[in-house]
């Protein structure tokens, strides 16, 4: 397979979405060409898909979060471009889902393993019954992720009032976690799990972000998009060593991979 010098990522757009530009800045700072490209577009064009590597669905409130949310724009992508999308997946490109995006890729299908349509898990309301607009520490712990390192403490901030993990049964669960798909759990400061505030939604374990079996689909809660400049952490002015840019650095995996990859 001929090697793509110049990653093409294309950030998908709706009515609702309000991260988009965000999510275009940090992925040209990772070293990928980035376009916004409206969902309508897509649909009337899947062939469009193959001049990307990438395809990211950022945050914000796709059509309102009605009905429940990211399950309209979900619909959209399981009614009119499924096929599109799993070719594109096979093809070894990598798709990024961001807080709403995290919950339009889990309710199109796109996370469980082989592409699992029957919902056995789902992202909902917070346990604590507000929205939660702040920062937090998570553990990456998938070896399989082509965007994250294992083993590692990252800062990433989130915003979401949906944003607690729930699988079926226990037999879902186990499955998530047999297969490496746990990308993300939330942590404290020193690394250890524990009740809210730690986990900021009641979460099944913990759990801030899965992949798919393959580790090239990522959905995750926190926006990596809103930390990819030293400025943006709230003690930039005050760290007493040169900050670690989490969020930048996962955009950055990502496009490596595929770099060195495709």
């Amino acid at each position: 397979m001929a090697q793509v010098k110049h990653i093409k990522a294309i950030v998908l757009r709706a009515a609702g979405t309000n991260c988009d530009l965000e999510t275009q800045h940090g992925l040209e700072l990772a070293g990928a060409q980035a376009e916004r490209v409206h969902i309508n577009h897509v649909i009337e064009n899947p062939q469009v898909l193959a001049e990307y590597q990438m395809f990211v669905v950022p945050g914000g409130f796709s059509y309102g979060d009605d009905v429940a949310a990211g399950r309209i724009l979900a619909n959209q992508l399981i009614h009119h471009l499924a096929d599109p999308l799993r070719r594109f997946v096979e093809d070894g490109n990598c798709v990024l889902g961001i807080c709403n995006g995290f919950q339009v890729l889990l309710k199109a299908g796109l996370l469980m393993s082989g592409g699992n349509r029957k919902h056995t898990a789902t992202l909902t309301l917070n346990d604590s019954g507000k929205f939660e607009d702040r920062w937090v520490h998570v553990s990456t712990t998938s070896n399989v992720c082509v965007y994250l390192k294992p083993g590692q403490l990252i800062y990433l901030p989130i915003a979401h009032a949906e944003g607690k993990f729930m699988v079926r049964d226990a037999a879902a669960l186990n499955a998530i976690v047999g297969n490496d798909q746990v990308a993300l759990r939330y942590v404290d400061a020193a690394g250890q799990r524990g009740e809210y505030p730690v986990n900021p939604n009641g979460s099944i374990d913990d759990i801030a972000g899965v992949c798919d079996p393959s580790g090239r689909v990522l959905g995750l809660m926190p926006h990596p998009e809103r930390f990819v400049s030293a400025t943006h952490h709230p003690q930039w002015t005050r760290a007493e060593r040169e900050l670690q840019i989490d969020g930048l650095a996962l955009l950055r995996n990502g496009v490596e991979y595929l770099r060195e990859n495709r």
